[in-house]
């Protein structure tokens, strides 16, 4: 992988990895595009250490409260003493569902799932979904209101991003919206929630790369990272200003026109499977 390569990868990552429009089926379909080898599952889970860290800088004062509060609750052995401890078991819970699936399905994650069919038609059910997620949801919830079965529903939700083109993002801010949570709070809770399952997912993927990290694919690899963080990081920013006064419509139009596009392509031959 050429440090072009690299850059490019790196910026489609930060990119898509927060907007509900799937990072992990971009991935797959520019390299298809562009004529570039498939850079694989690993790759992808690596470079989401970059985002990671952009959720991290970002959300850094919640992410200080959190853990404080968690330490003191294990410390007390009241786990839900606070709303900040509350909401820190939450996500601990809420990450139960993505952590047993992605074990069980990790060979298909890998392979299969990988082809342009499932990720074209996923990209256009998950966009179906999230339209009626838009019409249905009453937008009067906001993450203190959240409870353990509510953050189960949203925890599954997170699981079937392990579907290349459903986007965590969009498949845990529908489920967000299925239980009238405003658009923002949404997003918001959808972020803190990835920590978690991006940061083991990130650290068994770079440990299974670990004899390939020196040379070139190491050096392409980190810059890959770095991009990801610096343009994941603004696309946190740009996606909760605009979810503050706008529907997401706009992802719902482009995951169908996209994922048509990739059909059309496969079935006329101008891309492979």
């Amino acid at each position: 992988m050429s440090l072009i390569e690299a850059i490019i990868l790196g910026i489609v990552q930060g990119l898509t990895e927060f907007l509900p429009i799937s990072s992990t089926a971009h991935l797959r379909i520019v390299p298809a595009l562009l004529g570039w080898e498939d850079p694989g599952a690993a790759f992808t889970a690596v470079t989401q250490i970059g985002t990671l860290a952009a959720v991290f800088i970002y959300f850094w004062r919640d992410i200080v409260s959190l853990a404080g509060a968690f330490t003191r609750s294990i410390l007390h052995l009241r786990p839900f003493e606070t709303a900040e401890a509350k909401m820190a078991w939450l996500i601990c819970f809420g990450t139960i569902p993505i952590g047993i699936l992605g074990l069980l399905f990790k060979d298909a994650i890998e392979t299969s799932f990988r082809s342009l069919y499932v990720i074209s038609g996923s990209l256009i059910v998950l966009a179906l979904i999230l339209a009626a997620a838009e019409r249905a949801g009453k937008r009067v919830r906001d993450m203190r209101s959240l409870r353990i079965l509510d953050t189960q529903l949203i925890g599954l939700a997170q699981a079937l991003a392990l579907i290349p083109g459903a986007s965590r993002s969009g498949t845990t801010i529908t489920a967000g919206l299925f239980l009238h949570m405003h658009r923002e709070d949404a997003a918001r809770f959808s972020f803190l929630l990835s920590i978690p399952a991006i940061t083991l997912s990130g650290l068994y993927q770079l440990y299974e790369l670990r004899d390939q990290l020196a040379g070139d694919f190491g050096m392409a690899l980190l810059v890959a990272v770095v991009v990801s963080g610096v343009v994941g990081y603004l696309s946190i920013e740009f996606l909760l200003r605009y979810l503050r006064s706008h529907s997401t419509w706009l992802f719902i139009g482009y995951r169908i026109v996209v994922g048509a596009a990739i059909l059309i392509l496969v079935f006329f031959g101008f891309l492979q499977p």
